[in-house]
């Protein structure tokens, strides 16, 4: 069932306002994302119309945005993503890491976004594979699915790691599978610790090399005094490392990463209000137990669209990765390797495939629509165009044209 609120409704009624009350305040980017919001699905983009063949019922589907930070097409990829991933399902048991940055260091991230979340996702999987890869503890080459969230329920700035870790991994040698104990899978403060020192070391070497911006309250962090005070008091904190138990079959791994891995600020669904003055939502508190941890957060529209664009990612960034024998060109060739070494192969290699390569899956149509009337067949008559939008001229045109007449 479709929401009642939508976070496009949001967007529909307080954009514009939003838009200008910070002009000149709001990156290209925010923008292309507050634009394919207000859009998506709307005949701005184009559509089809569709009928049925029993009963003649026409229906007008628009089009969708697909940008990555708009609830309403995470859907779709995620179920597309997902089916991709379900061939490199082990029959082993999975845990569930997460890596956060302590609140001081957050602060930077977001005045440094790409530099800064691309260094937590290298130091987080270097930790962990370097931990694992020690034959103290689990003395394994291991494979692990990455997944970038910057926000906490409030939709305030809080950036972590996901990761989905297979409970075991290769021998040096690769000719066995060293399998985890059941409920554990490495010490989560011998990680922290690790996790601490290496982030501390990339970001002071990012500080060094002037990779790193600093604006508003942070200027005085340009200078390396300054610097080395903020980062002082987190070296001596403990940085939070957290691990699940592992869950009960590759199944409820899929049905987990579905709700990660697409995953957005915020969802329509946790919208239960919209007076259109203010936005109310579902939040989670985590410092409580039982019934208090689930409450309702009010905000005024505007400062809830400012969350909103908190998370919004640098172009070009990848916030899903894959490590270890998860990721390149071999990974087929490796994962059949290692259901060989675990005693339960799922498939044979295709024949007629080049070595490490696997043939190329021909794409499925997409299957008939049912209409919502008799329950026959939709079929598309007509393609919808999209509709023009008013765009400035180029700089060099402004900057030659004649007056006007």
């Amino acid at each position: 069932m479709a929401p009642l609120i939508e976070l496009a409704d949001i967007f529909h009624d307080h954009g514009p306002a939003f838009r200008a009350s910070r002009t000149g305040h709001l990156s290209l980017a925010e923008l292309k994302v507050m634009s394919a919001i207000e859009h998506c699905r709307t005949a701005a983009l184009g559509g089809h119309v569709e009928g049925c063949d029993d009963c003649g019922h026409l229906r007008i589907a628009y089009n969708s945005c697909r940008n990555r930070h708009c609830p309403r097409c995470q859907g779709a990829a995620a179920r597309d993503w997902l089916a991709a991933r379900q061939a490199d399902l082990l029959p082993v048991g999975y845990f569930h890491v997460v890596f956060t940055l302590p609140a001081e260091i957050a602060a930077v991230a977001f005045q440094n976004k790409k530099v800064v979340y691309d260094l937590l996702f290298r130091t987080a999987v270097e930790t962990i594979t370097r931990i694992a890869a020690n034959p103290k503890y689990l003395g394994a080459s291991i494979g692990l699915t990455a997944v970038l969230h910057t926000w906490g329920s409030a939709m305030t700035h809080h950036p972590h790691v996901h990761m989905i870790v297979p409970g075991g991994g290769l021998s040096p040698d690769g000719t066995r599978w060293i399998a985890s104990r059941p409920a554990f899978l490495l010490p989560v403060r011998v990680l922290g610790a690790l996790f601490r020192r290496l982030f501390l070391e990339g970001l002071l070497a990012l500080h060094g090399a002037g990779k790193l911006a600093f604006h508003g309250s942070l200027a005085h962090l340009a200078d390396p005094h300054g610097f080395a005070r903020h980062l002082a008091p987190v070296r001596r904190k403990r940085w939070v490392v957290y691990a699940k138990p592992p869950f009960a079959g590759p199944q409820a791994v899929l049905a987990y990463l579905s709700r990660y891995t697409h995953r957005v600020a915020i969802s329509s669904r946790r919208i239960t209000t919209f007076d259109g003055s203010n936005g109310t939502f579902r939040v989670k508190d985590y410092r409580q137990d039982g019934a208090a941890r689930h409450r309702t957060l009010t905000l005024e529209a505007g400062e809830f669209i400012r969350r909103f664009l908190l998370h919004v990612l640098p172009r070009g960034f990848h916030r899903i990765r894959h490590y270890g024998f998860l990721t390149g060109p071999n990974r087929r060739c490796r994962i059949e390797r290692i259901r060989d070494l675990i005693g339960e192969r799922k498939s044979e290699p295709i024949s007629g495939a080049a070595p490490g390569h696997a043939e190329p899956e021909k794409p499925t149509p997409p299957a008939p629509q049912a209409c919502p009337c008799c329950g026959g067949t939709m079929r598309r008559l007509l393609i919808l165009p999209t509709m023009a939008r008013a765009r400035a001229p180029p700089f060099g045109a402004r900057q030659t044209a004649g007056p006007s007449p």
